[in-house]
């Protein structure tokens, strides 16, 4: 058996390979509700063999969605339809696993193919909110700074959100601090201008990531497994970087996180990343070894070959794929029979394999 098809147990919950679904927001909700397209995006990846399936960027907050189209989990209502996913998604053999987020400075904006910059209110749009009156660019809503009594009532409603998607019969919840949205705006001194105690030295700005974390596990079962996504680096010289991405997963760690999700980027317009296949398995690697946490490695991973060399020789303990997805839904499956594994698709495909 290959790397990339050993089975990996974290807490109480075995993934029978180490292929992943990374979250891909779709951009197809109304008032934050998954629909059919959720069902059918999320199962088909599935039925190709993924181990965990990431349900997208779910809002814990209405104002924290990226787009008015977004999806989100702040309201019981949204539990039935999700419960419908991740019951799909169980049968089928996957981990369901659904990303909480909220997108700070970088919300009320227009979903990719309708445009770029600021949604105005009389499209839906509203005024986001951030750590300081910083605007991600200047077509962006300018943001309101958060309160002290706003930053602790967005980590209750993280907390919250866990609640409702252990209720859903998610098994996985990853913590979204990355891509430039809340979380990681707190994180980088590039975006972070306050002078309380979110701000300033590191200590103060991680703070609210830390809180956040220790709110969710308090509410998330022993037994299953929590993630974090990191951009692990701003790419902006004076900007949040590897070294503070390594003492923060050690951090997180000591808390019960169970795997850091290692991306990058996504804080700041002029970040300078040289895009080459799996540009960003080195923050997986060097996390893992230095902070002694699981990580997953994102980003350029397209074939068999490569994902089976970095599980193989310890760089991340699972990959996560996400454009690869779109293009082959059973990634998987082709990649079994690439290595010489044993192909396992559903009962009903087998005649095709």
């Amino acid at each position: 058996m290959s790397a990339l098809f050993a089975p990996l147990t974290i807490r109480e919950l075995t993934f029978r390979n180490r292929i992943a679904v990374s979250p891909m927001c779709q951009y197809s909700s109304e008032d934050g509700f998954a629909n059919d397209w959720h069902l059918v995006h999320l199962g088909s990846r599935a039925v190709g063999g993924a181990a965990l399936v990431i349900m997208e960027a779910s809002a814990v907050e209405a104002r924290g969605r990226i787009s008015p189209q977004d999806h989100g989990i702040w309201k019981d209502e949204h539990i039935p339809f999700l419960a419908r996913i991740a019951a799909f998604l169980r049968q089928q053999g996957a981990a369901a696993c659904i990303q909480l987020a909220h997108a700070g400075r970088k919300a009320s904006t227009w979903r990719p193919w309708e445009g770029s910059g600021a949604v105005p209110p009389e499209a839906g749009g509203w005024q986001p909110v951030a750590p300081s009156p910083i605007a991600f660019q200047p077509d962006y809503p300018l943001p309101r700074t958060l309160t002290l009594a706003e930053i602790a009532g967005i980590g209750e409603s993280f907390a919250a959100a866990a609640r409702r998607a252990l209720e859903a019969g998610f098994q996985v919840v990853e913590l979204h601090f990355a891509h430039g949205y809340l979380m990681h705006e707190f994180l980088s001194p590039l975006s972070n201008r306050r002078t309380d105690e979110y701000g300033g030295p590191f200590e103060n700005r991680i703070r609210f990531a830390i809180e956040t974390a220790k709110a969710v596990r308090a509410v998330w079962p022993e037994h299953l497994p929590l993630f974090v996504r990191i951009s692990a680096s701003d790419w902006v010289e004076g900007g949040w970087d590897i070294d503070e991405s390594v003492e923060l997963s050690r951090r997180l760690c000591s808390l019960g996180v169970d795997l850091i999700d290692c991306s990058s980027g996504g804080l700041a317009p002029q970040q300078k990343i040289k895009l080459v296949p799996g540009y960003q398995v080195s923050f997986a690697e060097r996390i893992r070894r230095e902070a002694g946490i699981r990580t997953g490695a994102v980003g350029l991973i397209t074939t068999p070959q490569q994902a089976e060399e970095i599980v193989s020789t310890g760089k991340a303990d699972m990959v996560l794929l996400a454009r690869e997805f779109l293009r082959d839904p059973y990634f998987p499956l082709h990649a079994a029979k690439a290595l010489g594994d044993k192909v396992q698709p559903p009962i009903q495909y087998q005649r095709a394999f």
